[in-house]
């Protein structure tokens, strides 16, 4: 196992452990509560349990969820694999990691809790309440995409098709 890749799994552990204290931390301090302001009519804390993924959807479907996620963060991890070490790379890497952590956080809660919970809520815009795995996982396509239409080109990404990865 290369250098990059025990990277990978520390980030990735790292990330989920945040992931995990921040709603063990909700759970605690905010099940069965009404919301917690914290930017009065832009933020709150109010705990939620989604039986879904993204608003709600595929409710009460958590091993079919799990899988995905295992999919997902495979994906990731083969992807974060096939990259360059190089420096070039670094914003993609970043975002397999995020993507892998995001995934995975939210399904260790579906096969423990049988439900994700949630606990950030943008009232300003009366947003779908979420969690730190949801912002990895969203953050990380987004500028998964930004990175593949405006930095790198079809040439830059040609390695990623081969067996071996360039040092």
């Amino acid at each position: 196992m290369k250098n990059k890749d025990i990277m990978f799994f520390l980030w990735t552990i790292l990330l989920i452990a945040a992931d995990q204290l921040t709603k063990w931390l909700a759970y605690v301090f905010l099940r069965g509560k009404g919301a917690v302001p914290v930017v009065r009519g832009v933020l709150e804390l109010l705990y939620l349990e989604n039986n879904g993924a993204a608003f709600g959807i595929l409710k009460h479907r958590q091993i079919l969820l799990a899988l995905l996620a295992v999919l997902i963060s495979a994906a990731a991890f083969w992807f974060y694999h096939r990259m360059p070490a190089s420096g070039k790379f670094l914003w993609l890497r970043i975002c397999c990691v995020m993507l892998c952590a995001g995934a995975l956080g939210n399904m260790i809660d579906r096969l423990v809790h049988r439900f994700v919970i949630d606990f950030i809520y943008v009232s300003l815009i009366d947003f779908p309440v979420f969690n730190l795995a949801d912002i990895f996982v969203c953050v990380s396509c987004a500028l998964f995409l930004i990175l593949l239409v405006f930095v790198y080109k079809e040439e830059d990404l040609q390695g990623l098709k081969t067996k071996k990865t360039r040092e």
